[in-house]
């Protein structure tokens, strides 16, 4: 059992730990100390040390962090070894290449279909992966056990698009819309904030 709640700040830094190790991993590279992390990510070094205090078996040793179990260890605490099925609502560009993007798999997010209303996509098949029409999301959603969607629908259709998700007991919704949504409080929403993201950093870039 986790004995803290990790925020939503120190998950992301957490992920980026773990991308860390990955490239040392795949570089030979067997110990790594919270001071090159942290000159890595430009942050604090206690900050570093104070997260991987809250993961399970850490692996601290003198010399450092071993590079396998701390990244195993990330991957324990946040879920990894749980992979968890998904649907992608809106077969677009952006719907498409989220289905195509294969390291989903190594992070646990097994991504089964795809979902829209166009008749023109239905049947087509994306990366082993078959787009149906929206109408069998509901009967496909018990029978492969999916309660997560990643939403990738324009802002016209983003509502109501996720009022027909709620009534068909979807609780876990990615948001890619460019759109804020109305769910009921037991359904979650983490919305994937692109333009604002990509906004941020112009603003760096101007400033």
């Amino acid at each position: 059992m986790m004995k803290e709640k990790i925020s939503d700040k120190t998950i992301n830094r957490l992920t980026l730990y773990h991308c860390i190790l990955s490239d040392f991993i795949a570089s030979g590279i067997e110990t790594i100390t919270s001071l090159q992390i942290a000159t890595l990510l430009k942050i604090d070094d206690s900050q570093v040390r104070k997260d991987i205090s809250l993961l399970q078996n850490s692996g601290k040793s003198r010399v450092g962090y071993h590079v396998s179990d701390l990244k195993k260890s990330i991957e324990k605490t946040l879920g990894f070894s749980h992979p968890k099925n998904a649907f992608i609502v809106g077969a677009g560009n952006l719907g498409l290449a989220l289905a195509k993007y294969d390291n989903f798999l190594n992070y646990g997010l097994n991504v089964l279909a795809l979902f829209d209303n166009d008749p023109l996509k239905v049947g087509v098949n994306v990366n082993k992966k078959e787009v149906y029409h929206i109408s069998k999301l509901p009967e496909l959603a018990v029978q492969m056990g999916v309660q997560m969607v990643l939403l990738t629908v324009p802002r016209s259709a983003a509502q109501s698009t996720v009022d027909f998700l709620v009534d068909s007991n979807i609780k876990y919704i990615w948001n890619f819309s460019p759109s804020v949504l109305d769910v009921p409080c037991d359904v979650e929403v983490w919305n994937e904030n692109l333009m604002g993201n990509f906004l941020h950093f112009s603003y760096k870039i101007s400033n």
